[in-house]
């Protein structure tokens, strides 16, 4: 990467150098193996062949070995797998190795959202009152890990299941941020977010079973309260949900190869997944479900306002009087197939038409390449070769064991992939834009950041100075589109940067400066005093290597970078950090920020390799 392009964005030039060398960094990763045909600028897959020149192909993949050689490949694990590494998880992982670490993750309690809430209402003596707010606060107490603020003895250590979580979540999106009805309930908001959590290792039919049922995804994509054909008073049931569970969370708009490629007719196009019939069929099918204890009530479109209520945290009934039954309804129509042409028969009852029709979409061949790119997407690679999507797809579809959908099989295989572990078996495009708030969280898991309550006061401004807060999105389509490409070299390339999306004009400099305010003004120790609910980075342990400039850039370089800061990065580096003073505490202090700062602010950082 341009030294000179570094330095300009770092000195305080205009921030959008930032992006330019973003647009640099990222001429190496892979071009994107996604869907042709209706997509802008989707390639011509017709005649790829297994040849080592072909778009996208990986070098021939090496075994990976269980042993962790450095800290520097620690950190690089922990950064895909966890929500930042610290210098205790590097050692932990160095330690037992790949294998017992994810097992061990895996065995961790599920930290929950929903029991903070509790907390946090029973500390303040409010009974069963939430406030909307502490939800990003559960939120954070859960990524950052450790003890509990408000139950000591609660330590938080599934990093690698709320890692996993996340990228549900952005996958399987509700937010409140555009509605009033989910905004009043954070109980039933964290309880979904819980789900995913619990979910994470579990099987996939059953996670979409939980969110097709969750009182929250039904408020979010209308399903609640959906009602069977009744011309006379024009109803027709509402498609959003039956829409969305097709296109978003299970086997996208066209017909896949197992590697993620798209199944292309005699004409060279690309076969959709399914037509507007199927999209009506499913929706027939999401018919009669609204809040449990409705019908106890005699009501079928009763709301429960109290967000405590035990309904926003129970799956959704079905009141047969208002489910499509009389209907045959067309779902997925695949080879293999067990509905005949994919046609679910009259007569059925609500729970037996929903559980044929979740069985029809995950006996579909796509999801498990479908899901498995977006998963890679999240946590190790904005563009993975076909070869890697192929065979987490085949961990999908048996985890070796003759079972289909085993979501801990599928995390394990994306993490442990040679593509994700060796350098030498990856494409000669590899890498990830971090994610916004996924920088900030790494800063504060490094720096052991904490606050004194507990509590942060960022619900209202996170998103505005990050560009996204956890189930905060504007719409279904999360914070950014999975094929997203910039306008220019990346989009000429074919290279998916899912993250760029929210590299706008505002949105860059946003980020630069609240991190800025994060380094330099919330720190223990401000003599100008910190706030009890802000998070403060705590600097004490670095501190003792100011006055050797060399080796904090080296601690940093394998917290923050995994070992791979370029030569002439770690030069501008020592030049600014030697040209500080550090003949006091206070200038010891703003050496070891400056370093942060030009670190996490960097190209060679945002870039995650």
């Amino acid at each position: 990467m341009n030294s000179i392009l570094l330095r300009a964005a770092w000195m305080g030039m205009p921030r959008v150098l930032l992006l330019l060398g973003l647009v640099v960094a990222l001429r190496t990763v892979t071009p994107t193996p996604d869907y042709a045909g209706p997509y802008p600028g989707a390639l011509d897959r017709a005649n790829e062949n297994d040849s080592a020149s072909a778009l996208g192909v990986a070098p021939a993949p090496r075994a990976v070995s269980d042993t962790v050689a450095s800290d520097a490949e620690a950190a690089r694990f922990l950064a895909q797998a966890t929500f930042g590494p610290t210098l205790e998880d590097i050692a932990r992982l160095r330690q037992i190795g790949y294998s017992a670490w994810i097992n061990e993750q895996v065995g961790f309690p599920v930290s929950s959202q929903l029991t903070f809430m509790k907390n946090a209402a029973q500390r303040a003596g409010t009974g069963d009152s939430v406030r909307r707010d502490w939800r990003l606060d559960a939120w954070f107490v859960n990524a950052l890990g450790g003890k509990d603020p408000i139950k000591p003895t609660v330590l938080h250590r599934d990093q690698l299941r709320q890692r996993v979580a996340f990228a549900l979540s952005e996958i399987f999106v509700v937010s409140d941020a555009t509605s009033d009805l989910l905004g009043n309930t954070p109980h039933g908001m964290t309880h979904y977010y819980d789900t995913l959590a619990r979910d994470a290792f579990g099987n996939f039919r059953t996670l979409l079973e939980d969110v097709t049922l969750h009182p929250v995804m039904g408020i979010y994509l209308s399903m609640m309260q959906n009602q069977k054909p009744d011309p006379v008073n024009n109803i027709r049931p509402d498609e959003n949900y039956a829409r969305e569970v097709l296109q978003l969370f299970s086997v996208g708009l066209v017909r896949l190869n197992a590697d993620g490629t798209p199944l292309l007719d005699a004409n060279q196009q690309p076969i959709p997944a399914y037509d507007q019939d199927t999209v009506k069929g499913f929706a027939h099918v999401f018919t009669g479900w609204t809040f449990n204890g409705c019908q106890a009530q005699g009501y079928f479109d009763c709301y429960y306002y109290d967000s405590s209520a035990p309904a926003w945290v129970t799956p959704m009934e079905n009141q047969a009087a208002y489910h499509a039954s009389a209907q045959a309804k067309q779902l997925l129509n695949y080879t293999g197939v067990s509905l005949p042409g994919g046609v679910l028969a009259a007569g059925g009852s609500g729970r037996g038409d929903l559980d044929a029709a979740l069985d029809n979409i995950f006996q579909h061949p796509n999801v498990g390449p479908f899901i498995g790119r977006q998963l890679i997407q999240r946590l190790v690679t904005s563009n993975p070769s076909p070869a890697y999507v192929g065979r987490v797809a085949a961990a999908f579809n048996d985890n070796g064991q003759g079972v289909r959908g085993d979501l801990r099989a599928v995390v394990t295989a994306v993490l442990m992939d040679p593509e994700a572990r060796d350098p030498a078996s990856q494409p000669e495009h590899f890498g990830k834009v971090r994610e916004p708030i996924l920088r900030l969280t790494h800063l504060w898991r490094a720096l052991n950041a904490k606050s004194k309550s507990g509590f942060l006061d960022e619900f209202w401004t996170l998103d505005g100075n990050l560009g996204q807060s956890p189930m905060y999105a504007s719409s279904v389509f999360n914070f950014f589109s999975p094929r997203y490409s910039p306008i220019g070299e990346l989009s000429q390339l074919q290279l998916a940067a899912p993250e760029l999306q929210l590299a706008t004009d505002y949105m860059l400099p946003a980020n630069e400066s609240y991190l800025m305010r994060k380094i330099f003004d919330a720190y223990v120790g401000n003599p100008g005093g910190i706030g009890d609910d802000e998070i403060a980075i705590n600097l004490s342990r670095d501190l003792a290597l100011a006055t050797n400039p060399g080796a904090l850039i080296d601690r940093y370089n394998t917290l923050f970078l995994s070992g791979q800061m370029s030569a002439p990065m770690r030069q501008v580096l020592l030049e600014r950090l030697n040209g500080m003073p550090a003949n006091t505490t206070a200038a010891k202090r703003e050496r070891v920020q400056e370093a942060l700062y030009l670190i996490v602010n960097s190209p060679e950082y945002v870039v995650q390799k």
